[in-house]
């Protein structure tokens, strides 16, 4: 029940943000951002979502081989095309990343870890795009520099006092909660943390985002932004950061109240931010129509087995693995 009334909060508020742009400025804005985008223009996106597309598709490798649950480069590209496509046609943003850790978590003979697998890859691509993020806005020129620079020194005196409180943590927990917490520190340090995995989770993680911005500023000189790219890359990256708000009609709402916002605050005017935030979602949504194609087959993803999903030691351990599935259950019902 909480689940049906918090998805009809998020349809309307992404419904609710779109309805207050379109009543302020009118659909004089909409209509120019889907006519903006050009052959050229919509070529480009899909040259550079092939690329995010397999960067993001490797991230969910490293991190699910770390789990024990391993699934080819060639099927994680397929299931993550699957997936943006299902995110950008549904509403909430998240169902596409739930099928596939499903289909992976079925084919894997683990739900949970599969599922886990998909969680703890979306939060490392979010937590180094936030990083990027505040990290650029602090630096470049924009109407959000002082929030960004605050935002930067809180970050780093919050990641020193959990480095400095979860020793103690552990100790003062009931036993599920110890165990929860067990299960989350290890499946983090060996999925994300380990030195097989995070730089690769770092790179790939950097390099979707960057694409993701080129995106944008290609959306922007379709709309007709002249400005300089020292000058819109902070706004793309702040309008990026909205559009992760899980309040949207297949990514429509946040976005586009973003750009709005943060154009008039640089001086450009909330008509041309949400032409541009329209056409970027134009982009991006026709850039994912071979996930459309891929939704015509049905078989699940081939795990690769053998030396890989021996690195996890709970494949060994059936003890083990009955204590980390009941454990973990974040997404599993």
């Amino acid at each position: 029940m909480r689940s049906r009334v918090w998805a009809g909060v998020r349809i309307a508020a992404g419904i609710a943000i779109v309805g207050v742009l379109a009543v302020r400025l009118g659909t004089g804005p909409f209509l120019s951002g889907v006519r903006s985008v050009s052959s050229g223009a919509m070529a480009a996106a899909f040259a550079i979502a092939v690329v995010t597309t397999m960067c993001c598709a490797w991230r969910w490798r490293l991190v699910a081989r770390g789990l024990g649950v391993p699934l080819p480069f060639g099927a994680a590209v397929v299931a993550y095309y699957r997936s943006q496509f299902l995110n950008g046609a549904l509403p909430g943003g998240v169902v596409g990343d739930v099928h596939r850790g499903v289909r992976h978590g079925h084919a894997s003979g683990d739900l949970g870890r599969g599922l886990r697998a998909v969680l703890w890859e979306r939060v490392a691509g979010q937590v180094v795009q936030v990083g990027v993020i505040v990290v650029v806005l602090s630096v470049l020129p924009s109407p959000v520099r002082g929030w960004s620079q605050a935002v930067l020194a809180t970050a780093v005196v919050g990641v020193l006092a959990i480095r400095t409180a979860a020793p103690v943590l552990p100790r003062v927990r009931s036993q599920r909660c110890k165990r929860v917490w067990w299960t989350i520190t290890r499946e983090v340090r060996a999925g994300v943390a380990d030195r097989a995995v995070l730089p690769g989770v770092v790179v790939t993680s950097v390099a979707a985002f960057i694409g993701h911005v080129a995106t944008f500023l290609i959306a922007a000189r379709a709309v007709g932004v002249t400005e300089s790219y020292s000058r819109l890359v902070p706004l793309a990256m702040f309008v990026l950061l909205a559009a992760a708000v899980p309040v949207n009609i297949g990514g429509w709402g946040p976005r586009e109240g973003a750009a709005a916002w943060i154009f008039t605050a640089a001086g450009l005017g909330g008509s041309q931010g949400v032409a541009v935030g329209v056409a970027y979602g134009v982009m991006v949504t026709i850039a994912s129509l071979p996930g459309a194609i891929v939704m015509l087959t049905n078989k699940p993803p081939r795990v690769a087995r053998g030396e890989d999903s021996n690195r996890d030691p709970s494949r060994r351990d059936t003890q083990e693995r009955a204590e980390l599935v009941p454990a973990g259950g974040v997404l599993d019902g």
